[in-house]
Formats: C-alpha cells, sequence, structure tokens
C-alpha cells in the first residue's frame, strides 16, 4: 500500500511539473509572439521614429549649394524631371557616370524602353536629355595622358 501512495505522489509531482512547464511555456509563445510584432519589446508606441520619417518626406527635394541633396543631382531646369524619371529604377549616380551627348542618351533611353521596361517618357525624354548633356557632358578624356617624348626601340627575338 505505501508503495502506492508514493507512486501516487510522484505522479502528483510530475503532473504539477508538467503543468509549470506547460504554463512557463505558454507566457514563451506569448512573449516571443510579442517580440515578433513589436521588436523594441515596448508595450508604449515610440513617437520619435514616425517625427524622424516626416522629416525625411519634408527634406526629400531639399537643394542646398545648387546640389539636390537627396540624390546630388546638380539644381538646374530639368533636374526634378529627371529625379522623377530616372531614380525611380536606379541611383542617380549611374546616371552621372555616365556622361554621354545627346544621340548616346537617346540610343540608351531606347534600349532601356526595349529591354529595362522603362515607360514612354513622351515630352520629358526631351528635357531629360538636355539636362544631362547640359550638367553632365561627355568628357573626352582617356584613362591616362598621352605619352610624349618617349624613345621607342624594337625587341629583338
Amino acid at each position: 500500500m505505501s508503495n502506492d501512495k508514493e507512486f501516487e505522489k510522484k505522479i502528483k509531482k510530475a503532473e504539477k511539473t508538467a503543468y509549470l512547464a506547460l504554463f512557463f511555456s505558454l507566457i514563451a509563445s506569448i512573449l516571443l509572439l510579442f517580440a515578433v510584432y513589436n521588436p523594441s519589446l515596448s508595450i508604449f508606441g515610440s513617437q520619435k521614429s514616425d517625427a524622424i520619417y516626416s522629416e525625411v518626406i519634408e527634406d526629400e527635394d531639399k537643394i542646398e549649394n545648387g546640389i539636390h541633396l537627396r540624390t546630388g543631382l546638380i539644381e538646374a531646369e530639368g533636374l526634378m524631371t529627371v529625379v522623377n524619371n530616372c531614380t525611380n529604377c536606379h541611383s542617380a549616380k549611374l546616371v552621372t557616370q555616365n556622361r554621354m551627348n545627346a544621340e548616346r542618351w537617346n540610343t540608351t533611353i531606347k534600349w532601356m524602353q526595349e529591354t529595362q521596361n522603362l515607360w514612354d517618357l513622351g515630352e520629358n525624354q526631351e528635357i531629360i536629355v538636355n539636362y544631362l548633356v547640359t550638367n553632365y557632358p561627355a568628357i573626352a578624356k582617356g584613362r591616362r595622358m598621352n605619352l610624349k617624348d618617349i624613345d621607342w626601340y624594337t625587341l629583338k627575338n
């Protein structure tokens, strides 16, 4: 009989342990879900992040010292047309590093329309090309200066 009572005590102890484990795993699950939906683990909402976001939106088209701060493009006629049409798909740096003449820009735009799903720019194409050719003209400069006053010699086999 005493073995039965000991066995019942052990069963009740195991049952309590199981309930405690279930309770703590439930609490852990709730905390995990809370952490997934609110990574800051803050019950109170933070207004600071919203204020930062609204400041960024307000300064989106700010120009300082003749430079459009968000893109780095030069302020000139056609700037916003270039920003609105070109920087939707790629960085402004890609535009400025590819200094081309009007013919090459028009060819590049045609290529983007045929292969990269660029929309028809209509009248904006002329504005964009004029802006780029005026502010980022092609530079006739090679990788290095031409060699001058070199005494060339013939290699012998």
